[in-house]
């Protein structure tokens, strides 16, 4: 248990450093309306998590325990959704754009921005699914409740990093555009996030 949250945590820990649409848009939002209003953010986007990791947990922990030639087939669709996403990222620009144009709104509404964007956007519900059943630590055992743990450090790491990014936000902003070659070490550390998992995935 300790081992696969240890290597989830780390591959979590990952991904919420590498640029993304979410935590791009909290720096924005920490940018120009202070870094309260990029933590009222994030706190909407992980609110949103909770009602993914719940249907992940319910859903596909009655997969499971209706056939292990089902599930098999889950983890083989999410390492090539993986390598997929590894491939997009890959083909993308590693430029780090950060704009200064973002509306400004109250605390209460990027909060409410955040959990709508969360919960609308079907690709966190399939990276969910693609990614946390690799690191399930006994598929023999209760999974809803490993599922339920890795939905809540997920969260947690997810909330400091971001939470993290707006505190030091204006910091960010002027390293990154400092440097801009900083975003293809990120790119490259992301695309072999993905693939690592997805080797680990299939790896009986």
């Amino acid at each position: 248990m300790l081992e696969a949250l240890i290597s989830f945590s780390l591959a979590t820990l990952a991904l919420s450093i590498s640029p993304g649409p979410d935590n791009i848009y909290v720096l924005t939002q920490s940018l120009v309306n202070g870094s309260k209003s990029g933590i009222a953010t994030t706190a909407g986007l992980i609110s949103g998590c909770i009602v993914h990791t719940a249907l992940l947990a319910f859903g596909v922990s009655a997969i499971i325990t209706a056939s292990e030639g089902i599930f098999y087939g889950i983890k083989v669709f999410g390492a090539l959704y993986l390598l997929y996403l590894a491939y997009i990222v890959y083909k993308s620009d590693a430029t780090v754009s950060i704009g200064d144009s973002a509306p400004k709104k109250s605390n209460t509404e990027l909060f409410k921005r955040g959990v709508i964007m969360n919960l609308v956007n079907p690709k966190v519900m399939i990276f969910f699914l693609a990614f946390f059943p690799a690191f399930l630590w006994d598929p023999g055992e209760n999974t809803t409740l490993q599922f339920f743990v890795l939905g809540i450090t997920f969260m947690l790491i997810s909330f400091v990093t971001f939470s993290t990014i707006a505190l030091l936000a204006g910091s960010i902003s002027k390293y990154l555009r400092e440097h801009k070659t900083v975003g293809v070490g990120l790119k490259w550390l992301q695309i072999l996030v993905f693939v690592g998992i997805a080797v680990f995935i299939l790896i009986p």
